[in-house]
């Protein structure tokens, strides 16, 4: 099961694309973003893939992180193989 936000978007205090990356790397690349962060920022993420899709959000929220939103970047498609825009509040 996939979350999903407000229908408008809101603007990100930073962006990270992870589309090429591969799990483990997924992550620790959000991770290593997010540590740089200010608290109460925001990160939009870019992300493709099953492991991904799943993990980078319940990683974060692990982490104490708030997901705000998790969509399709196309809302016609919606599988994990199709980029996802994750947005996440830093704590």
């Amino acid at each position: 099961m996939h979350e999903t936000g407000a229908d408008a978007p809101r603007p990100a205090d930073h962006a990270l694309d992870i589309t090429a990356a591969k799990c483990p790397m997924t992550f620790v690349r959000t991770r290593l973003m997010l540590d740089s962060m200010a608290p109460g920022q925001t990160l939009e993420v870019r992300l493709r893939g099953a492991e991904p899709l799943e993990n980078v959000p319940r990683s974060a929220r692990e982490l104490g992180h708030e997901v705000l939103a998790l969509r399709p970047e196309d809302p016609a498609a919606a599988s994990p193989a199709d980029v996802w825009r994750l947005l996440l509040r830093k704590r």
